[in-house]
């Protein structure tokens, strides 16, 4: 069996990534939420009441988040309390941004 080259550069792979992690509606609330609230992190509790979910749906939604390097959870059982992943996050708006304002 042939081994084939890498087809998609690092930076593709991170553009796609970080676009599937935004790419629910509940997580970009999240990260809003998240974003707004930068200067402390939050119990899921708190997002919770404010989504009209299942806790355990949320608990899906923020891994894929954590998952991609966009936040990053603290465990202080039977918590856990997030935040922004300040390098994923600064990454993520860098590749962006560049990939939406070529020429």
């Amino acid at each position: 069996m042939e081994i084939k080259e890498k087809v998609f550069t690092d930076k593709q792979e991170r553009i796609a990534r970080y676009s599937k992690a935004l790419g629910h509606p509940v997580r970009v609330f999240i990260m809003d939420f998240l974003v707004k609230n930068a200067d402390k992190c939050c119990y899921s509790g708190d997002m919770a009441e404010e989504l009209p979910i299942a806790r355990s749906t949320l608990s899906q939604h923020l891994s894929e988040l954590k998952a991609a390097g966009l936040i990053q959870g603290e465990i202080n059982p039977p918590y856990i309390k997030y935040c922004i992943n300040a390098a994923g996050w600064a990454d993520a708006k860098a590749l962006l941004d560049t990939f939406f304002n070529r020429k």
